[in-house]
Order: C-alpha cells, then structure tokens, then sequence
C-alpha cells in the first residue's frame, strides 16, 4: 500500500521591502512522503521569496518534469519555473525553454559545492536561470520549525532574511550562484 502525501498547513506573512510586496498567504503544503522536513521548508521559504498571487506549489517530487513551485500567467503558460535542492542540469536547461524564468534553490551543505561544479559549465549560458544556495544552517533552521499548523513571518530587506514563527526567530541571507542574464 502506498503511503500519502503528509498536509501541513503554513499561514505565510511576507514582507518583502526590497520588491514592494506585502501580503499573507494561507497555504496547504503537501509534503511526499521520503520528503525531508527541511526540503519542504525550502519549498515554502522559495515561496516566501518570490511571493506572488499567482505562485502554487507543483506536483513536486511525485512527478517528473514539473516544478516544485510554478507560476503561471493567465493564458497557463509558465511564466517562472522554481526547483528546490540540485537537480539535474538537463531538467534545469529543459525547464529554461519552457518558462520566462527559472529559479533553482540549492541546499545541501557541501553537496552544492559540488553540484555546483559539476553543473556550471553547462548551465552560465542559461539566460533565464538564477540559482541560489541556502546556507546549511538556515535549512537546518527551517526544519525545526516545521509543524503541521504554521504561522511564519519572513521579512526581506536588503537581501537579509528573517524568520520567525511563534517560538524561534533567525536571520540569513542566500547566496547567489548565478544571476539571470
């Protein structure tokens, strides 16, 4: 018998200064079940950053070839494509032919390092593509506040991030792998 997906539930507040945006989001986050806590959390902190009415979670890990976030604009052509941990560079460059953008948050630790050395050469030509590292401890931080009923506020601001939820509070900033072109 196949095991479900785990629902979990995040009330988002976002306040993006340096874009402008200000908004809350109720948001159901289904979670497959070898998902990891902390790359749910990604997930839902790649929302948080590029927040928008039109953003939705994808199909994620229980599909191939569709994004774990996706935004569409209102004719359903996929305006931006966002993927979470290292994938393949074929899927990345596929993803860069199908949408206007492409974002990829990477985590891992010393895994993105070498991800990242492995997939650069084929991937600085992608006009499209941005790729991000979220620093270990901000993954790790995130994981802790996993919870099946979530309230967090993420404020940005001068590329600085801060998190909190009800009981714990911390502040990073990613680093960017490769800007769009």
């Amino acid at each position: 018998m196949a095991l479900k997906a785990t629902i979990f539930k995040a009330e988002l507040s976002v306040a993006d200064i340096d874009r402008g945006y200000y908004a809350d989001h109720s948001l159901t986050i289904a979670r497959h079940p070898s998902e990891t806590d902390q790359r749910m959390m990604v997930r839902l902190l790649a929302f948080a950053l590029l927040a928008d009415e039109r953003l939705e979670f994808g199909r994620g890990l229980s599909s191939e070839d569709e994004p774990d976030l996706v935004q569409r604009d209102l004719t359903g052509a996929v305006e931006r494509w966002i993927d979470v941990g290292l994938p393949d560079e074929r899927d990345v460059r596929k993803a860069c032919g199908r949408a206007q953008e492409v974002d990829v948050f990477a985590y891992g630790g010393r895994a993105v390092d070498l991800w990242w050395e492995a997939v650069r050469g084929k991937l600085e030509g992608q006009a499209r593509l941005a790729v991000h590292e979220v620093p270990p401890e901000a993954a790790m931080a995130l994981a802790a506040m996993a919870s099946r009923n979530m309230r967090l506020q993420v404020t940005i601001q001068d590329g600085h991030l801060s998190i909190t939820d009800h009981d714990q509070a911390f502040g990073t900033e990613l680093r960017l792998l490769k800007g769009r072109s």
